[in-house]
């Protein structure tokens, strides 16, 4: 008879990172497992960090690019199963809108496979997730909200 799976609970922090360009809004992606899945930077908040600081230091090291907090979008949350270790896993996601200050995609870290600036409109059609895809919604209507703070130079 096998044992039931243990449940264990994770945070992690990300975000979405924006620039206006030529071409209207842009955001940056990063795929992984082998460039078929394109998502958004994040990663496990460290002991010590609040999640608006993991979000920084997450899409810093994912995607190679700084920028300047904005604000929080929202949050995700779902499970998944480690079937080799029998756990069950409940993880929840902050989410946060960055406008981008410097830095180059070319720099991000061996995490990811690719970092890519994409236009607003065809990353939310791009992103493998739901639940992304929504927060990429809100981030949207955000960015909108708020088209002048995002063309001044910092």
């Amino acid at each position: 008879m096998s044992r039931p799976p243990e449940i264990k609970k994770l945070t992690s922090s990300g975000g979405v990172i924006s620039r206006i360009s030529g071409e209207g809004v842009e955001v940056v992606l990063v795929s992984v497992r082998g460039k078929n899945t394109w998502c958004l930077p994040k990663g496990i908040i460290d002991k010590g960090e609040q999640p608006p600081e993991t979000a920084l230091r997450e899409v810093r090291e994912e995607t190679g690019l700084t920028g300047k907090l904005i604000e929080k979008i929202g949050q995700i949350s779902y499970w998944y199963f480690v079937k080799d270790d029998m756990f069950k896993i409940h993880k929840t996601v902050h989410m946060y809108l960055f406008k981008y200050i410097s830095g180059n995609t070319d720099d991000h870290d061996h995490e990811v496979d690719d970092a890519k600036w994409f236009p607003i409109d065809v990353a939310l059609k791009k992103l493998s997730y739901k639940s992304e895809k929504e927060i990429m919604q809100k981030a949207k209507v955000m960015i909108n909200d708020r088209l002048v703070q995002f063309q001044k130079h910092d």
